[in-house]
């Protein structure tokens, strides 16, 4: 079959996604704003363009691999309860590799335990915390895949085949796209250090796991339909995360009672909206974390940083940002104004494992 097999590039079968389409709706709503409504917009998209530049470092090496293969970007899949929405799917002549790429700033460690810990600098001192780990991240959109094919199984041999050889076609990488990222997985166990790269070495990582793999390989044609039946399991995102802001510019008129109550709309609405996985991507601090950053000098500045701060958080988490902390909590926080990790724990909802890992930085921005 390899006699009548021609490609030898890479086709993307999906290339847009829905951030994409997101900061061009921003982009023209934000024309239109005025006030904090407009900053609120050019915060979000500064954090949606930082996301998509970790995106486009990837495209960038997988259009450069001269390798054949189909690929899809934004992959969104539902079944049931369940949810995943896939950066990158690849698909080879042997092997489907489902791609979370994660543009973290900072360097990262990895234990021995699989906890992700970030270090930065900042202000002359070295802040640790912890990270959600984006490999439990991905292996919960491939478990999301493999349900949704054991679902399609007609009867218990076929979906018992399916569950023992799944993992030998579908693999799961993390893909640092920051190239100023320092990873050490010296500590790491053997399976965590091969699921998590760096992105130049991405390209490199499918080669030797092709090499490696011992399934038959596809013909052009089966490797395209293999790739058309994973496009078709796509659901596009209805749900318009932009329209808070358009709603806000439509009630805005120049009389100062009313922006005033537009302005804590805007903030209620930010807390509140349940944002775009794809916008979920961590921030390099010198960019889109100045803001909270900034010297506190009074209790209206105090509580802009901390939402600030909860905000990034809970896109890099891919949580609720009230499950950061809450307003009540917040306020509590500024009331207390707490000086250690110990005086935090008597704050409202501040237990040992948010202490451990929100603590230096929410002090920090407290003092």
């Amino acid at each position: 079959m390899a006699l009548f097999n021609k490609l030898n590039t890479p086709v993307f079968l999906k290339e847009v996604s829905d951030t994409t389409q997101y900061i061009n709706r921003l982009k023209e709503l934000q024309d239109r704003a005025t006030g904090k409504v407009k900053d609120d917009i050019a915060r979000e998209i500064n954090l949606a363009n930082y996301g998509e530049i970790g995106e486009k470092n990837i495209a960038f090496e997988l259009k450069n691999s001269g390798m054949p293969m189909y690929i899809i970007h934004d992959l969104r899949l539902e079944f049931e309860e369940l949810s995943a929405q896939i950066d990158y799917v690849v698909v080879t002549r042997k092997l489907v590799f489902l791609i979370e790429c994660k543009n973290l700033f900072g360097n990262i460690d990895v234990d021995n335990q699989g906890n992700f810990v970030r270090k930065y600098s900042w202000n002359g001192r070295t802040i640790k915390e912890g990270v959600y780990s984006p490999i439990t991240q991905n292996q919960r959109h491939l478990d999301v895949l493999k349900q949704m094919k054991r679902a399609d199984k007609k009867n218990a041999i076929t979906k018992m085949l399916l569950d023992k050889h799944f993992g030998d076609f579908h693999k799961s990488i993390v893909v640092l796209a920051n190239p100023k990222t320092v990873l050490n997985v010296k500590y790491a166990k053997r399976d965590v250090k091969d699921k998590i790269i760096r992105g130049d070495q991405l390209i490199q990582y499918i080669k030797d796991a092709l090499k490696k793999s011992k399934e038959l390989t596809n013909s052009d044609t089966e490797m395209e339909e293999w790739a058309q039946r994973l496009l078709a399991l796509h659901i596009p995102n209805q749900t318009d995360y932009a329209k808070k802001f358009e709603d806000l510019i439509d009630r805005v008129t120049n009389d100062s009672e009313k922006e005033a109550v537009i302005e804590k709309t805007a903030d209620s609405m930010i807390d509140k909206a349940s944002l775009p996985p794809v916008v979920e991507k961590p921030i390099i601090v010198n960019e889109t974390m100045a803001e909270y950053l900034a010297p506190a000098d009074n209790k209206e500045t105090l509580i802009k940083q901390l939402k600030a701060y909860r905000l990034e958080k809970s896109r890099e988490e891919n949580i609720k940002a009230y499950c950061v902390f809450s307003n009540k909590q917040m306020l509590d926080l500024i009331d207390k104004m707490p000086k250690s990790r110990d005086e935090l724990l008597g704050v409202s909802g501040f237990g040992p494992v948010k202490a451990e890992k929100y603590g230096d930085v929410i002090i920090e921005l407290l003092k």
